[in-house]
């Protein structure tokens, strides 16, 4: 199966190699048939502390890196996994 990849907004990059990513995607309601916008957060591995709050980022799926933690931030160049 295909790893998969998430855009998000960094909302939190206070602890050191980890940011939180906000993902927010846009659902139909099953009863009232609206578009809702739902959001998760994800812990994400960030080797080199480069990522700051508001920033978007990709992040891919990967084996568990700590407890939270089993997502990494790409770059653009490591699209191709």
């Amino acid at each position: 199966m295909p790893k998969r990849i998430l855009t998000g907004t960094v909302v939190s990059s206070s602890s050191n190699k980890t940011i939180i990513v906000k993902v927010t995607r846009r659902v139909k309601h099953k009863l009232y048939k609206k578009i809702i916008s739902q959001s998760k957060k994800y812990h994400a591995h960030d080797a080199n502390n480069s990522f700051k709050v508001g920033d978007t980022v990709k992040i891919i799926e990967s084996k568990p890196i700590s407890k939270l933690k089993t997502w990494m931030v790409i770059n653009d160049n490591q699209e191709n996994l």
